[in-house]
């Protein structure tokens, strides 16, 4: 991706706590039998793992917290709890850079790896580090984020800084990001290290496709700045690099104009390939809503009087007379941005566009809301979570991106005989154009033009043995991926999760070597991010053995 034309602001026996099993694991799976969830601890510097005491001594402008750290053996997806000997909460770039650079300096004598933490929603403990130091990325002392407003405009951030934040500073220009996550309650290091995806990624690409600089610490300590221009194989190898090759501290993202106001619509399909039909068709119109996503309404009842209390029917008539009851259903979910100066124009746009689409008529409901409203809709829903306490549960989540070819097929045996009584997370489904990724990063996707993203986002009880608990779900999750791998569907995970090196290579394909050459240019000790289980501290050929042990 081009810079704009304006200056960067520089600035023996391992045994691991979890709360169930090593059973998030795609192949090679053993479910264990059901179990309550309390969490067992053992003190973090146990065992053969001694706190060095070069480490206390450490000259940082923050600090090490060697006592009460259980918090970052902890994450949203709940499930693998993985005890570090320290947190680092760092307040300077330095501090992150003085900590790798000493343990890179120690050499394969020590063990230790270190793990970033942003806000804590990795799913299978990607930012725990085992017996080593997790950094804590939201300590790290933020300057003013910086919004330049040239023809390029841009905004300069911590990689520590969460993207609601960077949302409401950017609006002060009349600017915003122009592709997102569902929930901005994530911190830019964290989503740059994946993709970072959602409904408008068919028109902007990823958030990794958004970002012009990047100030980055590598495995060995080293601070460097990269770009499209300046140590490229740097910023290319850490957009999607699930932190293999450094730490991002620092980012330059893309703005556009932003509006007020957002026109936010649904319809109702009973037919997948007419739903699917229409999902493509949108995303491939020349005047396009600005966000598209779609989810399965799998056995559910009252769904439209349910909608009622956020959105008002087209035609209230034909909406009451609707029956949802015992059908799975498809919904399209739709937005366009504008101002309200703009409102008669754009309520023309979208007439249009909806006249060429082939929903349930009745289905048709549309609110309108401010536009930061409606970017931040996720964490509402997670304020009322919490208040009810239903928030801190395991949740064993699958994200997958099915070729185009394909995704009749998935979708029959997937939606037809796999989950058949999902009530346990919303199932999103929705098309992307891969014409608008780079495929320089180290993102991989399946080889087609438009890819789907599949996201199945349950929520387990932990005191279930039903169809709600930890065990079904995990099975069933299972089936999906024994069903793609069987039928060679050409699906990649998203936020991936292996456990064999074989795996992981299948996973990377073509681009294996290259990631493998990676890390040892930028992480020759393996230092960084152990908890994504690809290598193992001292030797990058070969991948951790499983960290965990069943507690039964």
């Amino acid at each position: 991706m081009r810079s704009p034309a304006c200056g960067f602001l520089k600035p023996n026996n391992i045994r691991v706590l979890m709360i169930l099993v090593s059973i998030c694991i795609p192949v090679q799976t053993e479910l264990c039998s059901n179990h309550s969830f309390e969490i067992q601890t053992i003190p973090p510097n146990s065992g053969s793992f001694d706190i060095p005491t070069s480490l206390k001594t450490l000259a940082l402008d923050g600090y090490f917290s060697f006592e009460d750290i259980e918090h970052a053996a902890k994450d949203f997806g709940n499930i693998y709890h993985y005890l570090p000997i320290a947190v680092l909460h760092p307040k300077s770039v330095s501090d992150i850079s003085s900590t790798i650079k000493h343990i890179f300096d120690m050499g394969s004598a020590t063990k230790l790896t270190v793990a970033a933490r942003g806000h804590g929603h990795s799913l299978q403990g990607q930012s725990q580090a085992y017996q080593g130091i997790v950094i804590n990325m939201e300590s790290l002392e933020r300057p003013s984020m910086h919004v330049k407003t040239c023809e390029a405009p841009y905004v300069d951030v911590s990689g520590g800084e969460l993207w609601i934040n960077i949302l409401h500073e950017t609006l002060k220009h009349g600017l915003s990001p122009k592709s997102w996550t569902d929930y901005l309650h994530l911190t830019v290091g964290g989503t740059l290290s994946n993709a970072g995806i959602s409904g408008q990624a068919f028109r902007h690409g990823p958030q990794i496709n958004n970002v012009y600089q990047l100030e980055v610490v590598t495995g060995s300590g080293e601070v460097l700045t990269c770009s499209d221009k300046q140590n490229a194989d740097l910023f290319y190898g850490v957009l999607g690099g699930l932190g293999q090759f450094g730490i991002i501290t620092r980012a330059r993202i893309s703005l556009g104009l932003a509006k007020r106001m957002v026109k936010w619509i649904r319809v109702l399909y009973t037919e997948f390939s007419t739903f699917s039909n229409d999902q493509e068709h949108l995303i491939s119109s020349e005047n396009p809503f600005d966000y598209i996503e779609g989810f399965v309404i799998i056995n559910r009842t009252g769904l439209l009087n349910n909608w009622r209390s956020s959105f008002n029917p087209k035609d209230p008539i034909q909406a009451s007379q609707f029956s949802s009851d015992g059908k799975t259903l498809y919904c399209l979910e739709m937005a366009k941005y504008f101002n309200p100066d703009e409102t008669h124009i754009w309520n023309q746009n979208i007439d249009k566009l909806l006249s060429e689409l082939s929903y349930i008529p009745s289905t048709l409901f549309l609110s309108e809301v401010p536009y930061v409203e409606f970017l931040d809709r996720v964490h509402l829903s997670e304020i009322k979570l919490r208040s009810k306490g239903l928030w801190e549960v395991p949740h064993p989540w699958l994200n997958l991106l099915i070729p185009k070819s394909r995704i009749f097929d998935f979708a029959e045996e997937v939606f037809g005989n796999i989950v058949k009584d999902n009530s346990n997370g919303p199932i999103l489904i929705y098309p992307i154009n891969k014409a608008k990724w780079n495929n320089r990063t180290s993102m991989v996707t399946p080889e087609e033009d438009i890819l789907y993203l599949v996201a199945f986002l349950s929520s387990a009880n932990p005191s279930s043995t039903g169809t709600d608990g930890l065990k079904h779900i995990i099975t069933q999750n299972q089936h999906i991926l024994d069903f793609c791998a069987k039928t060679q569907l050409g699906a990649k995970q998203y936020l991936p999760h292996y456990s064999t090196q074989d795996e992981w290579q299948a996973h990377f394909g073509p681009q294996w070597e290259t990631f493998v050459q990676r890390k040892s240019a930028y992480d020759p000790l393996a230092i960084l991010a152990p908890g994504q289980r690809i290598f193992q501290k001292g030797n990058i050929n070969f991948i951790t053995q499983p960290l965990a042990e069943a507690i039964y």
